[in-house]
């Protein structure tokens, strides 16, 4: 079922398609949290009140935007902790975050390989501008679109193609200074 379906069930009163939704993208916003409060624990929190605004409120989303909101909502109330903790905002990746992506891998050597070349891309992602990594998270590791990406960010869609053409460009670069080619990735 879409996010759009569940959210709109749940709208009806069925409480299980707010838990879905919760199941669905529970986890991948809590690891979006974590990249900006360095903090498992709060970005847990600020997942659960996510979820609690939005099935307490039960605010109107446009069809298709339900992700997006949410991210941005979660983008908002994070920024807002920071501020009040660091008065700074920074987007980071750890080693977890990028552990998230399901295990395929068929044997010791593969997953070896696999768990390096991970290692060596936190390294990298880490060397880049925060406002690149987080544009490379949520368009490449969260499958948003373009525009999704750009309501979460709260900026236009061209911002974000720069962002990801100007942060692949560094990646690569910090890529290559680790000694991986496009054809070992």
């Amino acid at each position: 079922m879409s996010d759009d379906l569940l959210y709109q069930e749940y709208l009806n009163g069925n409480q299980a398609a707010g838990d879905e939704l919760m199941l669905h993208y529970g986890d991948a916003l809590t690891a979006y949290l974590d990249a900006f409060l360095h903090n498992v624990q709060d970005a847990e929190d600020l997942m659960i009140d996510c979820f609690t605004v939005i099935l307490v409120n039960k605010p109107r989303i446009a069809e298709g935007c339900f992700r997006a909101y949410l991210f941005k909502m979660a983008r908002n109330m994070a920024n807002r902790l920071w501020r009040i903790r660091f008065k700074r905002q920074e987007f980071s990746l750890d080693e977890e975050l990028l552990d998230i992506l399901p295990a395929q891998d068929k044997s010791p050597e593969e997953t070896f390989r696999k768990n390096e070349r991970n290692a060596a891309l936190q390294r990298c992602l880490n060397r880049i501008a925060p406002q690149y990594r987080e544009a490379l998270w949520l368009v490449y590791m969260m499958n948003m679109s373009y525009a999704d990406a750009a309501m979460v960010l709260n900026c236009r869609v061209k911002r974000v193609e720069n962002l990801l053409s100007n942060g692949k460009a560094r990646l690569r670069l910090e890529l290559e200074k680790e000694g991986i080619t496009h054809a070992d990735i």
